[in-house]
């Protein structure tokens, strides 16, 4: 007669729930970071369109845009993603800025209601941009061309 063993026992179960639970952890600060990261990055994509208007209005006319009708853009809330808000042109200290901000989400994420600033700089060699955030912590979360640039 054979006695055989069917299923796991409590214990065994209650160590691979344990080691499931150490694991989730360790991944959760790694994934929100990697999304996090994923929203700066649709937050310069969605800039460019706006940075390409500003240089081409500029270009033709020896002008900054005031706003984004004036650069052939659509409205602030009409220029979103899933991330991003809203990108907003504006006239300011012989220059441009565009702000683009970032939506209110339910999950706590850093750069949610935040803002990402590209300003405009001219210079021999055409128009710069000096990209700014709100705080110091959200560098972490935008892509490198942004990161380096205070």
């Amino acid at each position: 007669m054979i006695n055989g063993r069917n299923g796991f026992a409590l214990i065994e179960l209650m160590i691979v729930v344990a080691i499931i639970a150490i694991l989730a952890t360790i991944a959760l600060p790694f994934y929100l970071n990697y999304t996090s990261r994923a929203e700066g990055s649709e937050a310069l994509v969605l800039a460019s369109t706006a940075r390409s208007a500003v240089v081409s209005y500029y270009t033709e006319n020896g002008a900054w845009p005031a706003n984004n009708t004036t650069a052939g853009l659509a409205l602030p809330d009409q220029i979103d993603g899933k991330y991003v808000k809203s990108v907003t042109v504006s006239e300011v200290n012989h220059g441009n800025l565009i702000t683009v901000r970032f939506k209110s989400q339910g999950v706590a994420k850093p750069l949610q209601n935040k803002n990402l600033y590209l300003s405009s700089l001219t210079t021999g060699s055409g128009v710069e941009w000096i990209c700014k955030v709100d705080s110091f912590h959200m560098y972490q979360f935008v892509p490198t061309s942004c990161r380096n640039i205070h």
